[in-house]
């Protein structure tokens, strides 16, 4: 169906129904996003304040048949956040819809709107004693409505599960403009189809989620963190089967680093404290959240004493201090912010059972060769299957040494990664960057029936068109 670009009667549409202040300039960082490889476009900014607001945005450019580019933190790494193509947009952000609406301790719940921003979310958990446990490395900018438009994962899903697994209701805006209000606190309500998980993971494609209830959990009582040298993946993965023997659901985070990661930050960000003298091939950082009555440091030492007896660990650092420990992830929240300085030839987000992660490795690091000499850098979420295996030029080189090996590189792990009942989306969702890929590796009828709800939820395609859903 053909979509219209915003033009002058549009915009006047949308002064005449919204105040003045929801109408925005169209800032560059509107049309950016972080790996800078599309610049979108834009006829105009919507930024509304309330639900109604963006009801009445909606409702406009439905009746105008204009696209419509949902935005949050613009922190997203496939392209759902901007339009390079087509006719000019209007952009909705929520950078206005800021509100935590209320935080219920006893409950472990918190209402939040979908323009605050992740690390407010966890700042406004821990006044009560709660905890949010959503973590990404842009959880200072990344806003919580694109966290759940992407179902985003981070370091902890290992214990508590990705946004999707984090939210119990919505509250949406459909793309005729009707409010679709489903903000439950409730743990249990089988009350017909799931719609909440339909508008997660949808990047923006079938409405706009402008409001969620979502799970606190406790502080944990004691916290301890560790960075331990591992001989290769397939150990790191018996260490992690040894912590879950020895401290239960307390491991929080379990992430394997590759001796790449330590050369990219001496090389491009020399500031960030690095552990070992000598970079290990491979190491993993594992936090423990634990109950009261249990040391941090005696349980990571036992931890410790146990996999070195078992050859599992060759050395390591537990964390003494708060300090201590924001040293040591820090080192892991760089990772990206290393790459991104370094510039990639081609990143993967992709996810694989546990027990294929080494093969999987083995694999691609004997594949790469065959198309060229590169540098790779392989880390990511062990706990959850979770790598970000991204591939990189040469010292001394740059991208545009390798034209069109990107798409080269990509067909390679992705047809390696799904050969082993992987995923090549883990976490990033789809976006406009991956809708290809959903049409070479996805079953059939299920690409068949996503169709089928966008045309039911969207019939006019307005909402966010390219993405996930190639027109």
């Amino acid at each position: 169906m053909m979509l219209n670009p915003v033009d002058d009667s549009f915009r006047a549409t949308l002064a005449r129904l919204l105040p003045d202040r929801a109408l925005r300039p169209i800032a560059p960082h509107y049309l950016e996003e972080p790996r800078g490889k599309w610049t979108g476009r834009a006829g105009v900014v919507v930024a509304p304040a309330t639900v109604e607001e963006v009801s009445v945005a909606l409702g406009a450019a439905n009746a105008a048949r204009v696209p419509v580019v949902p935005y949050g933190g613009g922190t997203g790494l496939v392209c759902a956040q901007v339009m390079p193509d087509g006719p000019d947009p209007m952009i909705l952000s929520l950078e206005r819809m800021t509100a935590i609406r209320g935080i219920y301790p006893r409950e472990n719940v918190a209402i939040v709107e979908a323009g605050a921003i992740l690390s407010d979310i966890h700042d406004a958990a821990a006044r009560e004693n709660r905890l949010f446990p959503l973590s990404i490395a842009a959880k200072g900018s990344a806003r919580i409505g694109g966290n759940l438009a992407t179902n985003a994962g981070g370091v902890n899903v290992l214990r508590y599960g990705n946004a999707r697994e984090l939210c119990l209701g919505i509250e949406a805006v459909l793309p005729d403009g009707r409010v679709m209000n489903t903000l439950s606190r409730l743990r249990k309500d089988n009350t017909g189809y799931d719609l909440r998980d339909l508008l997660i993971g949808s990047e923006g494609t079938l409405g706009v989620i402008t409001a969620a209830s979502l799970k606190l959990a406790p502080l944990p009582a004691a916290t301890g963190t560790a960075i331990l040298v591992v001989e290769s993946p397939a150990a790191a993965l018996d260490l992690l089967a040894m912590t879950r023997d020895q401290v239960g659901e307390a491991v929080s985070a379990f992430e394997l680093i590759n001796g790449a990661g330590f050369a990219f930050l001496r090389e491009v960000m020399p500031e960030v404290r690095l552990p070992f003298a000598t970079d290990p091939d491979w190491c993993v950082l594992v936090e423990l959240g634990l109950p009261r009555g249990l040391d941090p440091a005696e349980t990571l030492e036992a931890l410790f004493a146990d996999a070195l007896e078992a050859g599992l660990v060759s050395d390591g650092i537990i964390a003494q201090s708060l300090a201590q420990h924001e040293a040591l992830w820090e080192i892991r929240e760089q990772l990206p912010e290393a790459n991104r300085r370094i510039g990639s030839i081609s990143s993967h987000d992709i996810s694989l059972p546990l027990s294929a992660l080494p093969d999987f490795i083995a694999r691609a690091d004997a594949a790469l060769p065959e198309l060229g000499e590169f540098r790779t850098n392989c880390f990511g979420h062990l706990g959850d299957g979770n790598l970000h295996y991204n591939v990189f030029p040469l010292k001394g080189r740059n991208r545009a040494d390798y034209p069109g090996m990107d798409e080269k590189v990509q067909r390679l792990i992705h047809d390696i990664t799904v050969g082993m009942s992987g995923s090549f989306s883990a976490e990033h969702g789809l976006g406009r960057l991956k809708t290809g890929d959903l049409e070479r590796y996805g079953d059939p009828v299920k690409l068949a029936l996503m169709r089928q709800i966008k045309q039911l939820f969207d019939p006019n395609g307005i909402m966010n068109p390219g993405a996930v859903l190639r027109g």
